[in-house]
C-alpha cells in the first residue's frame, strides 16, 4: 500500500509520526500545528486515523505509553516490541518472535491460555545512560 491509498487524515497522522523522533499519544498529534493546520482538529478524527493506520501495519502502538510511533518496514513476518527510554522517550523497535515462543510454552505448561502478549521494556538509552 502507498500513502496515496490512504485518506487525507491517515496521511496526515501518518506523516506527523513519521516526522517525530519519540511515540505521540492522539493528543500530542492533535496538538501539532501542522496537523491542526490541516484541518483536524477532533480527537475521534485521530483514533479513527490510527485504528486504520494499526490494521495496516503502518503504526504501531506502545501500550505503556499510551502512544503511537509510525513503521516504516511492515508489514511484520514475526512478532515485534518495544524498548523505550525513560528519560527521552526514544523507542527501539525490535523483533520479539523467541520472546513469545517462550512465552507461550511457559503459559501453555502452566495451564493458562494467553489472550495477547505485548513485549515492552523500559530503561535508558546510551545517549541518556552517557548524559548521566
Amino acid at each position: 500500500m502507498t500513502s496515496s491509498d490512504l485518506t487525507r487524515n491517515q496521511q496526515v497522522v501518518l506523516k506527523a509520526l513519521s516526522g517525530s523522533n519519540v511515540p505521540l499519544s492522539a493528543y500530542d498529534i492533535l496538538d501539532l500545528e501542522q496537523v491542526r493546520d490541516q484541518g483536524l482538529k477532533a480527537p475521534l478524527t485521530i483514533y479513527r486515523a490510527l485504528d486504520k493506520l494499526q490494521a495496516l501495519e503502518l503504526v504501531h502502538r506502545i501500550e505503556s505509553l499510551n502512544a503511537f510511533v509510525a513503521c516504516d518496514h511492515g508489514p511484520h513476518s514475526e512478532p515485534v516490541g518495544f524498548m523505550s527510554c525513560d528519560r527521552c522517550r526514544k523507542t527501539i523497535e525490535l523483533p520479539v518472535g523467541a520472546c513469545e515462543d517462550v512465552l507461550r510454552s511457559s503459559a501453555k505448561a502452566n495451564g493458562f491460555k494467553l489472550d495477547r502478549i505485548t513485549v515492552e521494556v523500559s530503561g535508558r538509552c546510551t545517549d541518556c545512560v552517557e548524559g548521566t
